[in-house]
Order: C-alpha cells, then sequence, then structure tokens
C-alpha cells in the first residue's frame, strides 16, 4: 500500500462556511458563488438587477443553498443593508468576497458625477465592504478582493478603473499585515480578459465564446477556481496575491 502521508498538505473543508460576496449575481462573482454553493458553502450575494439577482439565485439553488438582494454599493446605506440582511441570513460571516465593480472610463472623457460614481463603486465600497466584514469576523476567516490586470497592464481609455485596481492592489499588502494576528487572511485575485456582461458590446456573446474557444479569454468560471485555491489552503498559508491570465494573448 502507497504511504501518501507526505504528499499532501492539509486543505480545509470548506462544508458549512458562509460568504458574502458582493457583484454576486452576474459574471465573475457569479461563478464564484456558484462554484463555492456547490461544495458546501451557504453564500449571500447582492447585485443591481432584479433580473440577474433571480436568475443567480436560481442556479445558486441547483447546487446549493444561496440568498441574497439588490443594493447599489455607492451608497452607505446600501452597504449597511447588504450586511445586515447577510448577516440575518447566515448569521456569521467567514469568507468575503469584495467583487463588484462597474466598467469606467477614461478621466478626460468622463462628467464628474460619473467618475465620482465609478470611484465609489470599484475602489471605495470595496474598502468599506472589506471593513463592513472584518468587524464581524472571527479567528479563521478569510476575505478576498477580485481586482484586475489593468492595475498592471494601465493601459489608456479606462484610467478611472486603472486608478481603482492600484489602489485595491496597493491596499491589499497592507490589510492584509493589519488582519493577519487575527487569523484573518486577505488575499487579492487578478484577473485578465475574462468573459462577462462586463466587456459587451465590444465583445457580444458569440465573439466572447470564440475568444474562449481559442484560449484568448477566460472564462469567469476560471476565477472561481482560483478563489476556491485560496480558500483551500492550510491557516499558516496565505496566498496573497493571484494573476490569471490567458496562455495567448488577444491581439
Amino acid at each position: 500500500m502507497i504511504d501518501e502521508q507526505d504528499a499532501h498538505t492539509e486543505q480545509p473543508d470548506l462544508e458549512g462556511r458562509r460568504a458574502v460576496i458582493t457583484g454576486g449575481t452576474t459574471g465573475i462573482g457569479r461563478a464564484i458563488a456558484v462554484l463555492l454553493a456547490s461544495y458546501g458553502v451557504k453564500v449571500f450575494v447582492c447585485g443591481r438587477t432584479p433580473d440577474h439577482l433571480d436568475d443567480a439565485l436560481q442556479r445558486i439553488s441547483e447546487v446549493g443553498e444561496g440568498d441574497g438582494i439588490n443594493v447599489d454599493l455607492s451608497v452607505a446605506e446600501d452597504i449597511d443593508r447588504f450586511f445586515e440582511a447577510a448577516n440575518s441570513y447566515l448569521g456569521a460571516i467567514d469568507i468575503a468576497v469584495i467583487n463588484a465593480a462597474v466598467p469606467a472610463a477614461a478621466l478626460a472623457d468622463a462628467g464628474e458625477s460619473e467618475a465620482r460614481y465609478q470611484l465609489e463603486t470599484d475602489l471605495t465600497a470595496y474598502l468599506i465592504c472589506a471593513q463592513e466584514a472584518a468587524r464581524c469576523m472571527r479567528p479563521g476567516s478569510d476575505i478576498i478582493f477580485i481586482g484586475s490586470m489593468s492595475a498592471v497592464s494601465k493601459r489608456p481609455g479606462s484610467s478611472i478603473y486603472v486608478a481603482a485596481k492600484a489602489g485595491i492592489q496597493g491596499f491589499v499588502p497592507s490589510f492584509r499585515k493589519e488582519l493577519a494576528e487575527q487569523d484573518i487572511k486577505v488575499g487579492l485575485i487578478e484577473p485578465g480578459f475574462t468573459g462577462a456582461d462586463f466587456q459587451y458590446p465590444e465583445f457580444p456573446p458569440e465573439k466572447q465564446r470564440e475568444l474562449i474557444h481559442e484560449d484568448q479569454m477566460l472564462r469567469a468560471e476560471d476565477i472561481a477556481a482560483a478563489v476556491h485555491f485560496m480558500l483551500a489552503q492550510p491557516r499558516r498559508t496565505a496566498v496573497s496575491l493571484m494573476r490569471v491570465e490567458t496562455r495567448l494573448e488577444h491581439p
């Protein structure tokens, strides 16, 4: 009989854990919610559109257990409402996936109110949601931020989005150190070019399917798998940064 004792490390069981996922009704957030639910995590999601929420909850119910509400995380009162509802449904929170974001344009092309809304959603809400989650977490919890490779590439045409994601990239290492002694792990996943409604109208569904088939675009489920990997590590192990890119670059 083969002894495999030294071939594996501890992998914590996710069964019975309780997770909040912002932006969990579409794209990457939805894929994360569905995958975690399939592993026995009780999930609570939020999104802005009722139809998207209904669709996500139906899919989650096919593989596990979950609920959610419609909120706009750029509004402080809505963040409070989300966490109040999440705590009421889950009883406690030991996983928070901070993911909700909106596309953001070049600063020179945006009006002031548009720029403020995008920054409130893509940066400020990230920090406040993480703050709210950490306040109610016990030792053994995890906070995962979904950032973007835009913080690395810094391409023109989306400077507001780049500013937000670069801010998250700078914030997470400091926040991780602040919570380490409490046994609350903090990680950042920076996806590359990923298929989602986020990419409309430039990349409609048929074009996304084509690029995914050609290994030039990621599926949202690829990012969900990265989240699962982070959560499945021993408590001594902090996978603090993952960059998930396509094998082939889209020309």
